[in-house]
């Protein structure tokens, strides 16, 4: 290994105003290897990226102290990027050291499509000329595992999913082979499979160019995976840094002790018939204190009516292909899908994007019209049912979704929003009993009555998600459906989410639609999975069958592709081949429908189908 180092960040301060948010921060990262910076929303790991990149002054802040050394090469040209002109950060910029962004629909052009934004950088860095940078745009594309790259080329980026964004975004940053490359929660809006595929592809790329890699995340399962040094860091400051296996293996600071406990282990549950509620490990200024006992989840009444039915669901969407605008093609989002839910019980839906999730659960609670199938609430169809009914269906049905900010109005108060439900089912009149609701509401899930009078805009990432389950709990629901409801959280918020939805299934004997691609949490707190597949259910069962004993070959690829939290069991990936499937079909090529059999007592799986595959 070279002991010239890439980049040196050496007593590096921060400030927006007089606030400093970045706090003489040191630490290095050298060619070939990876330096993790990790740490909860706000310890201040992105400001530390936008700084490196120069890019903190757009946003009215400065770099106060501190230097950034770039090593272009091992004979000693080095270059202090704070000194630096503007016009000479551009040419380092996105050439010798690039940046992949968190949110990349906000780091993507919207009016500019993907191809003219991945040729730009070459024709501006590499010197290509338009035909060779849209030969080269086409080969990127498809190293980062993109389908169709010559035809993606000619959409823009609304037309995209979050994770195809996220891999256009990986895709610009490594066009021109940079020497550094400063990583900012790539894999966070990921699936498992895609996630294990694009961390395959940086590090093969890392060896291939000997490129340092500043990864910034709060997966520790992705630092175990991908990192060399470790820098933890809290409210701007460097707690702690050491190599990866020593971090895990023996954790020195408090912050860094509390952190690693709240991470859940994919495999822990081995041998579990239940989900367990584990005690929460919080820290109170420098001290860890744990809270709650360890007791098992048997809250599931498996003998009485399922709150909720779903048999042979079925939901598509046509696509206006061709010169005058005909269905062509449709999108089989559900296909003939069924299961059930009981009371006080959590199943899983578990898959990759596109395989259908978040369609159920938008069908189930009437926010999508299916193709065919029935839903029964409380052993009623949902067809059948009253206005009223409907009405009532509603109110006894909420849903949690995956982006808390999105989903609050920023113009009215939290207890306006929480208020909301109560009032529109006339739960309870008068504004005292509904005010006396919201402050109960608000300390259930953690916060304190008087913080109903405040904004959106004035709580964390896990505050708001808190107050959306408040605003769910409102009006005495009998499911909830949780849209990835915790994949946007840091590890110790999700912790205390989990804790907070499982106390709340035992003494409220709610029952949960959890949808999720993190198989280490659903693990942890459900009591059933079923696995999607293109819509179809492939395998369904017990969390402990379907874990342990994973019988359908999607299921196991899953299961393989979640990063273990322990730098010990790195394992050796192999790239995937071939097409990738797509839901999208020509009209009259229906998909092969697959049928459940019954491989153990309440276990089910699909036989293997040959008939997915890619569309033109």
């Amino acid at each position: 290994m070279t002991t010239t180092p890439a980049l040196s960040v050496r007593s590096l301060s921060v400030n927006f105003g007089s606030n400093r948010v970045v706090k003489n921060l040191s630490f290095e990262v050298y060619p070939g290897k990876t330096t993790a910076i990790v740490g909860e929303s706000g310890s201040g790991k992105s400001v530390t990226s936008l700084a490196i990149m120069r890019l903190v002054e757009y946003m009215n802040a400065e770099i106060t102290e501190g230097s950034i050394l770039f090593h272009r090469d091992a004979h000693g040209d080095v270059q202090d990027l704070t000194q630096l002109s503007d016009k000479a950060m551009r040419k380092i910029r996105g050439k010798d050291i690039a940046m992949i962004f968190q949110e990349p629909m906000t780091s993507l052009n919207p009016v500019y499509t993907i191809g003219d934004q991945i040729t730009e950088v070459l024709v501006l860095h590499e010197k290509h000329t338009q035909a060779s940078a849209r030969a080269e745009a086409v080969k990127l594309l498809k190293l980062v595992r993109l389908a169709d790259a010559e035809a993606l080329l000619k959409r823009y980026p609304h037309q995209l999913s979050g994770g195809m964004r996220q891999r256009v975004m990986i895709a610009m940053a490594l066009a021109c082979r940079p020497k550094v490359l400063v990583a900012d929660e790539p894999t966070t809006a990921l699936d498992v499979t895609i996630q294990a595929q694009i961390l395959t592809i940086m590090r093969d790329l890392q060896q291939e160019l000997g490129m340092a890699v500043i990864f910034i995340t709060h997966d520790m399962g992705v630092v175990a995976e991908m990192a060399d040094q470790v820098v933890v860091m809290r409210h701007g400051e460097k707690v702690e840094e050491a190599a990866v296996e020593e971090i895990f293996a023996r954790p020195q600071h408090p912050y860094t002790q509390a952190l690693l406990a709240a991470v859940p282990k994919l495999g822990s549950m081995q041998g579990e018939d239940l989900p367990r509620m584990e005690p929460l490990v919080e820290l109170k200024g420098d001290i860890t204190h744990t809270r709650g006992e360890s007791r098992r989840q048997d809250t599931a009444k498996l003998d009485v009516t399922p709150v909720v039915e779903v048999e042979n669901l079925v939901t598509r969407f046509d696509i206006r292909k061709g010169f005058f605008g005909g269905i062509s093609h449709r999108v089989h989002a559900v296909e003939n899908v069924s299961f059930t839910i009981f009371p006080g019980e959590t199943l899983a839906l578990v898959g990759e994007s596109g395989s259908g999730k978040s369609t159920i659960g938008r069908t189930i609670q009437q926010l999508q019209e299916s193709t065919s199938g029935t839903v029964r609430f409380g052993g009623k169809a949902v067809a059948d049912m009253s206005r009223a009914e409907k009405m009532r269906l509603r109110q006894e049905i909420q849903y949690i979704f995956q982006d808390p900010f999105a989903s609050l109005d920023p113009r009215k108060t939290v207890g306006f929003s929480i208020a909301e439900p109560i009032r529109t089912h006339g739960l309870l009149h008068g504004s005292k009993a509904i005010r006396q609701r919201i402050d109960q509401l608000l300390e259930r899930v953690g916060l304190s009555a008087d913080q109903a009078e405040r904004y959106p805009h004035e709580f964390s990432g896990g505050q708001r998600q808190r107050i959306c389950i408040a605003r769910a709990l409102a009006s005495k629901p009998k499911l909830i459906i949780a849209d990835e409801a915790l994949s946007a959280l840091d590890v110790s918020i999700q912790a205390q989410i989990i804790h907070l939805l499982m106390e709340l299934q035992q003494d409220e004997g709610l029952a949960y639609l959890f949808i999720s691609h993190d198989m280490a949490v659903v693990e942890k707190m459900s009591h059933r999975v079923a696995v999607l597949h293109l819509g179809q259910v492939v395998e369904l069962g017990s969390r402990r069958a379907v874990f342990d004993t994973p019988h359908h070959a999607y299921t196991r690829k899953l299961l393989s592709a979640v990063p273990v939290a322990d730098p010990s069991q790195r394992r050796e990936r192999v790239l995937l081949q071939g097409d990738i499937l797509s839901p999208i079909r020509k009209v009259g090529d229906e998909p092969e429908h697959l049928l459940l059999k019954q491989v153990a007592e309440g276990h089910f799986a699909a036989q293997e189908a040959s008939g997915h595959r890619l569309v033109s």
